[in-house]
């Protein structure tokens, strides 16, 4: 299988998803945080007066209701989104400040729903991964090879290498995207809801590659995810927003209550123990459930 990166350039002005092989030094770990965030599509405030830092070298989720400005916080994390006020900080720089390529080999970002140019394989899409790593003077290495190599390794794709990425069902498409992060091998990597098209078989194994990278790497990992259990279960570190604004955040024991599930997602639900973690698992009750339970205690 060649990797010919010929094929690979990006433009500097977009931001590729990050990745890291693992015969990388760990890195230092980032210090990302953002201060008094507003954020707007057009005159429609989404987030207002967000402060937020992240625990670096650890596993962050933000979860909460749909349209409560998770991605959007995601995006003003990566500088796809300008804020209207406020700011965000990567090691003490705004990121209005780091020139493009080299926020891109420190912050990568896994939008939802990428869109991938027609023909482009799924050995094409990882190599883009390597591009910031590239210069003039630095071409493509032995090192570039193997992250590319490592990479399609981890998300089990090798096999798919050679296929055109939109011939490719919705969770393949999704594990090559992921591949890419994987190559790109940035400190900090940032994933808008990750198990997106994957079934729940998939969904496991990109967590615990996620969690490898972080365990290993010591990579800091922002991401989106809809399902609690699942937050609870890999994040060290969990974000509950509602309309804009964060009401809880810590560990997800502290997080995860009833009391904040109801608040957050006006759900009534139970909290017990996940007999494999240890962590907080959500059970929601549901009208159904609860008139069952009510006719059966009367």
């Amino acid at each position: 299988m060649s990797t010919d990166p010929k094929a690979t350039t990006t433009t500097e002005d977009a931001m590729p998803v990050d990745p890291l092989p693992t015969t990388t030094e760990p890195a230092a770990d980032p210090d990302l945080r953002a201060t008094g965030l507003r954020l707007s599509y057009d005159n429609r405030v989404v987030v207002d007066g967000l402060d937020l830092a992240v625990p670096p070298g650890r596993i962050t989720a933000i979860v909460g209701a749909n349209a409560c400005g998770k991605s959007t916080l995601l995006r003003a994390l990566a500088r796809l989104l300008a804020p209207r006020e406020g700011t965000v900080h990567l090691d003490g720089r705004t990121l209005q400040s780091i020139p493009t390529r080299e926020l891109a080999q420190r912050l990568g970002i896994l939008p939802q729903g990428p869109v991938t140019p027609e023909g482009l394989t799924v050995l094409d899409l990882v190599n883009r991964g390597r591009s910031p790593h590239q210069t003039w003077w630095r071409q493509w290495s032995k090192a570039d090879e193997q992250a590319v190599h490592e990479a399609l390794a981890a998300t089990d794709m090798t096999d798919l290498a050679d296929r055109p990425v939109d011939e490719l069902s919705g969770g393949q498409r999704q594990r090559a995207w992921i591949a890419m992060a994987v190559a790109q091998g940035t400190p900090v990597l940032l994933l808008d809801e990750p198990t997106t098209y994957l079934d729940l078989a998939h969904q496991i194994d990109v967590l615990d590659l996620i969690t490898d990278l972080n365990r290993r790497e010591n990579r800091t990992v922002v991401m989106v995810l809809h399902d609690l259990n699942q937050a609870c279960r890999y994040a060290d570190h969990i974000v509950a927003m509602k309309s804009g604004r964060i009401v809880a955040e810590g560990p997800p024991a502290e997080v995860i209550t009833a009391e904040t599930v109801q608040d957050v997602f006006d759900l009534t639900c139970r909290i017990t123990l996940d007999p494999v973690s240890d962590t907080p698992m959500v059970i929601p009750m549901g009208r159904h459930h609860q008139d069952v339970r009510a006719k059966t205690a009367s």
